[in-house]
């Protein structure tokens, strides 16, 4: 795997703010740069030559001539998006202007081992490369949105809890992958990617400090402050599921902690909930089923035909994720909030309850209120995310 540490040229600079938006004029780039007109003249030109950017047309006249528009060549080069969950995974293909070309999805089941999901990943990323006649050597690189706990030096996923399927443990993914396509593969966690998708899908508001929280099998999180994303010494994604809120609650796992926030307002949760009250007989649409046979595809469907028993754990789910929210918040500051995941979009009422809990006990209202929203990108956040790192990265040669 590559990460690219270097000092950015100005043509990189240059590249990355014009690939941030739709149109610049030269007089946006000498404003934005400190660079002589002649020399900015010089570079657009050697730009325009190789083909990383194209002009576009031509802009409002202040009084004299109309300025010349550029933007990005779509075509110049291409990256793949790569999303590795337990619930799904999914690859797409991007091109330079990060319109998403080909895309996907994946559910993941018992069978869907490392090797099955990335043979399938990689005859699907040859298939869409075949399809719209694009040479491997014109794709950046494959950037990878992964569960972690991760190594994301050396590419390799860890030790990452509840996949369905076997062998989940030290998978060398971006050497697989590299080796398999003669292409560069990147990792990066999916709650990091996420955030960096939605991030770039809000560029127009120039959003800096953001926090992104998935709620899925377990419970993710990322932030980022001014535009990056803030990482700590380890890659652990999950510890935010690891928040203890209530000391002397149970916890889900036998190495969780007690009273953690992932024992109340996860999917594994809510299964093991409603599996103990279908045994106890309560009323619900649920009781023709055995209660091991009840996942959350079964709870989402009883949810939206209105079962009151589903209804309430998935309240009560979305109210305990409301005061984790809000301890995040409270701590971090961040201008936007973005709630994804299965979860969270089982139904509207769960993201208006973790939006309403979570405003309720933020400690600097109503002063400061961050913004929220459930995502410009849904379910492609991550893999969307994983192709704009790529590009962030890469260095326009």
């Amino acid at each position: 795997m590559h990460l690219n540490l270097a000092i950015p040229t100005t043509k990189k600079l240059i590249f990355d703010y014009i690939a941030a938006r739709d149109t610049v004029s030269k007089a946006d780039l000498l404003q934005a740069f400190a660079v002589t007109s002649s020399s900015l003249t010089r570079l657009l030109e050697e730009m325009i030559v190789e083909g990383i950017i194209e002009a576009s047309g031509f802009g409002s006249s202040t009084g004299g001539r109309k300025p010349i528009l550029y933007r990005i060549h779509a075509t110049f080069r291409y990256m793949i998006g790569f999303e590795i969950s337990r619930i799904s995974s999914s690859v797409a293909l991007y091109d330079l202007q990060m319109n998403r070309l080909s895309y996907t999805r994946w559910k993941m089941d018992a069978q869907m081992t490392p090797t099955v999901l990335l043979e399938r990943a990689a005859d699907q990323i040859e298939e869409m490369l075949h399809q719209h006649g694009i040479h491997p050597s014109l794709v950046i690189g494959i950037g990878i949105g992964a569960v972690g706990p991760l190594d994301q030096t050396n590419g390799m996923i860890l030790t990452p809890l509840h996949f369905p399927a076997e062998g989940w443990q030290h998978v060398p993914i971006c050497e697989w992958m590299t080796r398999r396509l003669g292409i560069p593969a990147q990792l990066d966690n999916g709650a990091n990617t996420a955030l960096i998708g939605e991030h770039y899908a809000l560029r127009a508001e120039q959003m800096k400090h953001m926090l992104y929280v998935h709620a899925g099998v377990g419970l993710r999180s990322a932030m980022m402050s001014d535009g990056q994303i803030v990482r700590g010494a380890f890659d652990l994604e999950g510890s935010f599921g690891q928040m203890i809120i209530q000391t002397d609650g149970p916890r889900l796992q036998e190495d969780g902690n007690y009273g953690a926030l992932e024992a109340y307002a996860s999917i594994q949760a809510l299964e093991k909930q409603v599996r103990t009250q279908v045994k106890m007989g309560r009323d619900t649409l649920l009781h023709i089923y055995e209660p091991e046979a009840i996942h959350f595809d079964l709870l989402t469907h009883a949810l939206a035909e209105g079962d009151r028993l589903v209804k309430e754990h998935f309240i009560q789910a979305a109210t305990y994720l409301g005061i984790g929210v809000a301890n995040l918040i409270n701590v971090l500051h961040p201008e936007q909030v973005i709630l994804g995941g299965p979860l969270i979009h089982a139904d509207p009422v769960i993201y208006d309850t973790i939006m309403h809990v979570a405003k309720k006990n933020i400690y600097y209202s109503p002063a400061y209120q961050p913004n929220f929203s459930p995502g410009e990108l849904g379910e492609d956040a991550v893999a969307s995310g994983a192709a704009v790192m790529v590009r962030r990265d890469w260095d326009c040669e």
